[in-house]
């Protein structure tokens, strides 16, 4: 670890212990009291409060300290070895009408991933144009979800339509981003992740619900329209997205042994902190006929088609393990099993400031999956991710901590070897979710390209520090 990193990490965890916020609760605590709770937002429509309007609104920002990628260059187009940056990772306002016992309306906007170079203004400097310097600026706002549901038969069978998060494979593939035990997801877990989706969300109808034990979802989706034309493809041995109408199927079933968990929303709670004691065992697939293709060698006009399949068997566990000190273990496990065609393959960074790359001098090793964060994240082949996290006593004053460990292992048709990453983190949660400071530690995998073979170049790492408050 060089001084830079060292220095980011010790300024981390001096936020996290001598945050303000920690210290006013402790004080106030101590003297006059504290109370972090709060209401939600709510507009009751009728005397009762079955009809309803609730407003939610949350902001993830991060300051990072990102080890590069080999070759990884700067707005100068000069290489540069780490980087540190200040971002917004998430800023999102969701209305949930229930404007009758029978009758949902979820609307869900908001934005992601402005930096200062990118996930702004388009055709700038964040797309790769000359620098005019409104490529991180003025993002656009856009809707996440808009989808209205129909009770047939309350809490067992609902039907919707729209816009919608209700996805298949696993539970982590629709998790709340409220609530996650970690700082944030995986990404492999939304398999079309800003391909055939729109940030992790398609056009189609869905039926959920419980019956007993078994809480489900299925759906039918049109994914939006991504990839090259059929009759442009030009790869051979690398399956890439194509054009197509094709209709996708998928769902998520889960077996409850313990407490029952809301499905009024899709989102899945990443840890309920000891307010539930959850043990729940779900599969689920997803399904979408010809979303990629390759072109057969030495036959001129002639594409092979290719399915998407992508499976997930998942665990998780969610308990209080004391509750009078307020202790809590949380554990998920997840196994995937992609096939997206022969040799496909996504490199993928968040909040990625410097995705360029380049050899920076004869015979020296740039990065092959690009500048920055860019790591292999999703394609044909198999992924099994587990995080653990433990909820320590509470303090008097309600804060407390939460440390957790993540592990990922990858095994990539097209690379050919297992790859294993880490993250470590810690939570401080100083009103559970609704409020929490987190900073992680991440390891991931570096590759290099040898004789036109993929070959493991080390690891890289990135630390980050999380604000995250919701109400």
């Amino acid at each position: 670890m060089n001084r830079k990193a060292q220095l980011f990490t010790l300024f981390c965890f001096a936020i996290l212990w001598f945050n303000p916020f920690r210290i006013a609760a402790q004080t106030a605590a101590t003297t006059s009291g504290v109370d972090h709770s709060y209401k939600p937002v709510i507009i009751k429509l009728d005397s009762a409060g079955k009809k309803f309007l609730r407003l939610i609104t949350w902001h993830h920002f991060w300051i990072s300290h990102t080890s590069n990628n080999p070759g990884t260059l700067d707005v100068n187009n000069q290489t540069v070895s780490s980087t540190t940056d200040i971002a917004l990772r998430r800023s999102r306002i969701l209305i949930q009408a229930q404007v009758s016992p029978r009758f949902l309306i979820v609307s869900h906007f908001g934005i992601n991933n402005q930096t200062f170079i990118n996930g702004g203004a388009a055709g700038v400097l964040g797309s790769g144009s000359s620098a005019s310097g409104q490529g991180g600026k003025k993002p656009q706002i856009f809707i996440h979800d808009a989808w209205t549901e129909y009770a047939v038969k309350p809490g067992k069978l609902h039907l919707g339509a729209g816009l919608h998060y209700w996805n298949g494979v696993s539970r982590l593939s629709s998790q709340s981003t409220l609530n996650f035990m970690t700082m944030d997801a995986p990404i492999f877990n939304w398999h079309n992740i800003e391909a055939t989706d729109q940030f992790a969300r398609q056009y189609g109808v869905y039926a959920k619900g419980q019956i007993g034990k078994l809480d489900y979802r299925v759906f039918i989706n049109k994914p939006f329209a991504f990839g090259t034309a059929r009759n442009a493809i030009s790869s051979t041995t690398q399956a890439v997205n194509v054009l197509n109408e094709n209709f996708a199927n998928g769902g998520y079933l889960a077996w409850q042994f313990k407490d029952k968990e809301s499905n009024v929303l899709p989102f899945f709670v990443g840890s309920h902190l000891g307010a539930k004691k959850v043990f729940n065992i779900g599969a689920g697939w997803y399904s979408h006929k010809g979303a990629t293709a390759t072109k057969i060698l030495n036959q001129i006009d002639s594409i092979q088609d290719h399915d998407q399949l992508n499976l997930g068997v998942d665990v998780y566990y969610d308990a209080p393990l004391n509750k009078a000190k307020g202790t809590a273990l949380s554990i998920y496990s997840v196994f995937y099993m992609n096939d997206f065609g022969p040799n496909y393959l996504r490199n993928i960074g968040i909040l990625n400031t410097h995705p360029n790359a380049q050899s920076i001098a004869v015979n020296a090793e740039t990065s092959w999956a690009g500048g920055g964060n860019l790591q292999p994240t999703l394609g044909t082949g198999t992924i099994w991710y587990t995080q653990l996290g433990y909820l320590l006593p509470r303090w008097n004053n309600g804060t407390g901590l939460m440390p957790y460990v993540c592990y990922t292992y990858k095994n990539f048709e097209r690379i050919g070897k297992s790859s294993s990453q880490f993250d470590f983190g810690l939570n401080y949660l100083i009103s559970n979710h609704n409020a929490k400071v987190t900073i992680q530690y991440s390891t991931r995998p570096v590759y290099k390209t040898v004789n036109n073979v993929i070959e493991r170049n080390g690891s890289k790492g990135q630390f980050t520090l999380q604000t995250h408050i919701f109400i």
